[in-house]
């Protein structure tokens, strides 16, 4: 699933290509993707993109005297740049492809999304506070006001453990499954310590690796193409997806705990004294 960084490098790649110019077709190819229809989709053409923002994981493009096209690209999808679109209108089908969008010079993206759960999302509204999932996003964790003292302030009474605190979007925008794992490593914090148990100097770590850890991965994906970006985040990832490889730390071996539908990856000497988590998906199979 792409995270904060990889859609901030999307913001900035469509901001340098879509700024300024204008939207002449909006054509959809899977229905399912629309979230909403009023304004339609045609809203959109014959409007000049304004502006480009990123809200936690959505991206919004800002037309001017129009509404805003916001997209969550969710586990699957992604956004494909083309300088220039095919000839005639695309066909729907079972392909990936759910969206295109062409501008006045013949170039354009594609949104697509792979596999069989469908969860691409795209809004066309007059304001981006429309769309639930952003109305309800937390602070963005690079914000220049997200100082250490609001940090701390979140977490303050926070049962939960820092896995499932760090992704959920209501308390902090932009952190997901992989980048949550990074942070936690950077922290040297065990995924399952309770938010509330946090010492202040463990909070100042915690703090200072989520805004680490972040701004190096947006600073590496930073004027990547769109189409490198999956590589790019897979490449600068230290121990999320590395199961059974070697800590670029410690070298201990990286260990994994599987959930129905996700996974955490984590160093044992880093990150919980040595001991390894159970593996309670594991724990029932082997029962």
């Amino acid at each position: 699933m792409p995270e904060l960084p990889e859609v901030e490098a999307l913001r900035d790649f469509l901001t340098e290509h879509l700024t300024g110019h204008e939207i002449v077709r909006v054509l959809p190819v899977a229905i399912s993707v629309l979230k909403t229809y009023d304004p339609p989709l045609t809203a959109l053409e014959g409007h000049r993109v304004a502006a480009v923002h990123r809200h936690g994981k959505f991206l919004d493009v800002e037309t001017a005297d129009g509404p805003h096209l916001v997209t969550h690209l969710a586990r699957a999808g992604w956004l494909h740049w083309r300088d220039s679109l095919p000839d005639g209108p695309p066909r729907p089908g079972k392909g990936p492809l759910a969206l295109r969008v062409a501008l006045d010079t013949g170039a354009g993206f594609d949104l697509t999304e792979a596999g069989t759960q469908k969860r691409l999302a795209v809004h066309v509204v007059a304001d981006p506070e429309q769309v639930p999932g952003v109305a309800r996003l937390g602070p963005d964790p690079l914000a220049d006001d997200f100082d250490e003292a609001r940090f701390a302030a979140l977490l303050r009474g926070e049962r939960r453990q820092l896995k499932g605190a760090l992704r959920d979007q209501s308390l902090i925008a932009g952190v997901g499954n992989a980048y949550s794992d990074e942070i936690l490593h950077a922290a040297k914090m065990s995924p399952f310590k309770r938010a509330a148990s946090l010492t202040d100097e463990e909070t100042a770590r915690l703090y200072t690796a989520l805004r680490t850890t972040l701004t190096e991965a947006v600073e590496r994906s930073r004027g990547v193409a769109a189409g490198r970006l999956k590589a790019e985040k897979k490449s600068g990832l230290r121990v999320h997806g590395r199961t059974g490889e070697p800590c670029p730390v410690c070298g201990d071996t990286i260990r994994e705990v599987s959930f129905s539908d996700s996974s955490l990856q984590y160093c044992p000497t880093c990150q919980t004294g040595g001991k390894p988590l159970a593996d309670r998906r594991l724990s029932r199979l082997l029962k």
